[in-house]
């Protein structure tokens, strides 16, 4: 009789070809979690430090690892995301049949349709329309850290440019898939959009960290990607595994114990949960690295003037909201709406800290915050109707899904707010 866990047949399969060609399994096998899908479990008691998994560097899915006969075709410079979501697509077949038991156990273009924003309907990315999208009332129903949107504010556009990793994560990704797909189509003109589309979020949503040691790590870090047999049925958390990779393996050893029939993780690195939603399709109940970010909000409170000097003074922008209250950048921010030019200067330069009010700060902060969550409480009123209607009978779990987002935000807003006020 097959366990509870038992992942299929399919995966048994991938298992056995994964050793024969060098894997290292030790205790560890791919399990099916209710709910929650694949992942990695403990097949018998392990021990801390213990190695679990290795994956020898000729059976990762490299840059260097597909033929020259197929990256030549592409102009020096094409990034490594685009290289290896291109040969998944267009390489010689019997190039990739190799990988045949690997690619039966990758999730479906369904399953990513289930769960990846950028694959949702409009009607559930940006309006609340349940029949015809043009007859409906606009309504964003995503975090605006993915979407770039709001409901319950006019955002303006940032008075200067700023880098930030966790901010209009959706229209990133679309513009990282858009250019992805014009380089491919200049070489192959036939490539057809599902299939590739598909093929770039394998790899984005399955690669690791790749780095030779004592290589310098690109600019844009979907240049030092590989994909690694086995090693993907990891899902993400906060207690994850000790990873390294020499040159030759990528070893994958536990950093506590583990029972049998335990999950086993590993960390994606630390992302909040929008990030997580957006690029991987899950986020976590626990997240030692949730964050929100109150820009939007922030900029549509201050006066050009006062951006132009945050932004001479370098705290411009990505002011970020925990459970623990909100980063010293933000405090510079809020001193803004009070303390006197001159004043403030002084106090952000430390020869100062005249005309300061923690207590002004701390209304000017929780005003912030109050926006942020009349956010969460409108999108989780419109939700709610919507829960009931025929958009939840097609879309059920995506609603969910956001729902509970929102549920999350909702209360790190009260959380932070009460932080905030001591």
């Amino acid at each position: 009789m097959k366990p509870s866990w038992w992942p299929g047949e399919e995966h048994e399969q991938f298992t056995d070809w994964a050793i024969s060609n060098g894997i290292v399994a030790n205790g560890v096998g791919p399990a099916r979690f209710l709910g929650r899908g694949l992942g990695m479990i403990a097949l018998r008691s392990i021990q801390k430090d213990e190695a679990i998994v290795k994956v020898p560097r000729q059976i990762m899915l490299t840059v260097e690892g597909i033929p020259s006969s197929f990256t030549e075709n592409f102009p020096e410079g094409t990034p490594v995301h685009v290289l290896l979501a291109a040969f998944l697509t267009n390489g010689n077949p019997q190039d990739l049949k190799q990988y045949d038991p690997w690619r039966k156990t990758w999730p479906s273009r369904k399953d990513f349709e289930d769960c990846l924003p950028i694959l949702w309907p409009e009607s559930l990315c940006g309006s609340n329309c349940e029949a015809d999208p043009r007859s409906a009332k606009s309504t964003n129903l995503l975090p605006p850290s993915i979407s770039g949107r709001w409901n319950s504010i006019r955002k303006r556009k940032p008075k200067h440019e700023y880098k930030s990793s966790h901010q209009n994560l959706l229209l990133q990704q679309k513009t990282r898939l858009r250019n992805a797909w014009d380089r491919v189509v200049a070489v192959f003109p036939d490539t057809d959009w599902e299939s590739f589309s598909y093929h770039w979020l394998i790899v984005n949503t399955r690669s690791f960290h790749y780095l030779m040691p004592g290589q310098e790590p690109p600019e844009d870090r979907n240049d030092a990607m590989a994909l690694l047999p086995f090693a993907d049925y990891f899902n993400h958390s906060d207690v994850a595994c000790n990873v390294k990779f020499d040159g030759k393996e990528y070893v994958f050893r536990a950093t506590t114990s583990y029972e049998e029939g335990e999950e086993i993780f590993m960390s994606y690195g630390p992302h909040p949960n929008d990030f997580l939603f957006t690029e991987y399709g899950f986020y976590l109940d626990e997240n030692k690295s949730e964050s929100l970010y109150l820009d939007d909000i922030i900029f549509q409170d201050l006066s050009p003037s006062f951006q132009e000097e945050l932004s001479l003074q370098k705290y411009y922008g990505n002011y970020q909201l925990t459970a623990a209250g909100v980063c010293y950048r933000t405090e510079i921010a809020a001193c803004m709406k009070y303390m006197r030019p001159e004043d403030w200067q002084n106090y952000v330069l430390g020869y100062s800290t005249r005309g300061f009010d923690a207590k002004k700060s701390e209304a000017v902060i929780q005003e912030w915050i109050t926006a942020y969550e009349m956010e969460a409480e409108a999108a989780i009123t419109e939700l709610e109707r919507l829960w009931s209607g025929e958009i939840a009978r097609q879309h059920g779990e995506k609603v969910r899904m956001l729902l509970k987002r929102w549920r999350q935000i909702q209360n790190l807003c009260q959380e932070a707010f009460d932080t905030v006020s001591g």
